[in-house]
């Protein structure tokens, strides 16, 4: 018999917020997040200690807040993270997940499966002299990963201007104007609303400024909030609660069963449901659902889920495989669909781009090699209009439609229907060549 649904108060309703922290390498996200963690109690006294003489016997005596959350000894010895780092901590009215991505261009995949499951993206900055410049020019990171959190969905960005402290910053009013003069202009080109969606702080991750509390004898010119105060007067998120249930697998293991992680997209997923796993179709039962450590009896839009699985086998099931309803409600698996492009940036080897490119295509949790079958349209970025038309080829900078075919079918919606599952990034070689979202399915002929 199908089990009443038990009562909420079973779980904790603060509102969950997924953070991810991205920026440049060396920008300090590692720090900051072990510095929150730390500060909002979630790591001892002792353990630091601990820290402190590991990172002095490695010669990086200021990184001992970093281990706490690159915790694997390669990390930890080149200074660099490479998985996403994930820690929980509260304040006393929302939950938070941390994710820390890596910031080094070679990780960036990583970086992308760990900013498709956040709400708000903190990009972290570094205010010392050169080092704002460097990360923030051509080569740099500051600027793909700005761009790629917005099109992963990642709908608000704290930006953090780390640093502070530093010798050749000393709390300056004015190097904290120039860097977050110098960013506005360029986040409005990837969509971001500067005025709702943006909010910039100073902060100093090395000595804890101004991340709880306000730091008004070094900063008096500072009249905004601290970070985690910021934090706390975002706006809720939008969570369609009630819509089907959209659950794209980030990675799966055995434990007892077959255990899939992911972050719920829409809708909810409760123990005892029946589902299935596109694109093949597979039916499934929910077994148990976790959120954090906990065990919960059901999870809603938003939330990061560990989920496990009857009547699946481990080896069946891929990172970018969806978890939805069964029948109607299914999620569509696409081979072809119409997209609206940006295109970011082409490798100079391929300054034109022409129906015949070929890139990785990601979109949320999946990755599949596409080709670009033909341009339909450019737009004119000022009006948005459409050219009559086609053109053969476009370069960098520009705005058009296209068809877009996948070697294999990928679980997607259009933008307009779900607006997570309906944007994407295009990357070759390492790069990310462009920006779109799905306008429409194409069907096969």
């Amino acid at each position: 018999p199908a089990r009443a649904t038990p009562p909420p108060q079973e779980r904790d309703e603060h509102e969950h917020l997924n953070l991810v922290f991205i920026g440049h390498v060396d920008a300090g996200k590692s720090t900051f997040c072990g510095q929150i963690l730390y500060q909002t109690g979630q790591v001892d006294a002792r353990t630091i200690e601990k820290y402190e003489k590991d990172a002095k016997e490695k010669n990086r005596d200021s990184w001992f807040l970093a281990f706490i959350m690159d915790t694997n000894e390669e990390e930890r010895a080149r200074g660099k993270t490479i998985e996403v780092g994930r820690a929980h901590f509260e304040t006393t009215s929302k939950r938070y997940t941390i994710l820390d991505a890596p910031g080094h261009k070679n990780y960036v995949p990583n970086m992308i499966a760990g900013a498709c499951q956040a709400d708000v993206g903190v990009l972290v900055i570094s205010a010392r002299k050169g080092e704002f410049e460097t990360g923030f020019d051509r080569g740099g990171q500051t600027r793909e990963h700005a761009l790629l959190a917005k099109t992963l969905g990642v709908r608000m960005l704290v930006i953090v201007i780390n640093k502070m402290d530093d010798p050749t910053v000393e709390w300056s009013q004015a190097r904290f104007e120039e860097c977050r003069d110098k960013l506005t202009p360029f986040l409005k080109t990837c969509g971001y609303n500067t005025k709702k969606d943006v909010v910039f702080i100073p902060i100093s991750a090395y000595t804890a400024g101004n991340i709880m509390k306000r730091v008004p004898e070094t900063a008096p010119w500072w009249d905004g909030p601290c970070f985690l105060e910021t934090l706390d007067s975002l706006p809720t998120c939008e969570r369609n609660r009630t819509a089907a249930l959209r659950l794209p697998i980030l990675s799966k293991y055995k434990d007892l069963g077959t255990v899939v992680e992911g972050k719920v997209e829409q809708g909810t997923v409760s123990v005892g449901d029946k589902l299935c796993i596109m694109p093949n179709r597979t039916p499934v039962e929910v077994l148990n659902v976790w959120l954090d450590q906990d065990e919960v009896s059901y999870l809603v839009g938003g939330e990061n889920a560990r989920v496990k699985l009857k009547d699946v086998s481990d080896d069946d099931i891929q990172a970018g495989y969806l978890l939805c309803p069964r029948g109607a409600a299914a999620c569509p698996a696409v081979r072809k669909f119409e997209a609206q492009l940006a295109i970011v940036e082409l490798l100079d080897h391929k300054s034109i781009f022409s129906a015949g490119y070929t890139a990785v295509l990601h979109v949320h949790a999946a990755a599949e090699e596409c080709s670009v079958m033909r341009l339909t349209a450019s737009i004119d970025k000022k009006t948005g209009a459409r050219s009559k038309k086609a053109p053969m080829f476009v370069k960098s900078g520009a705005v058009i439609t296209c068809i877009i075919e996948l070697e294999q079918p990928v679980c997607c919606e259009t933008f307009e229907v779900c607006p997570q599952l309906g944007r994407f990034t295009l990357r070759d070689e390492g790069r990310t060549i462009g920006i779109g979202k799905i306008l429409g399915f194409v069907p096969d002929e």
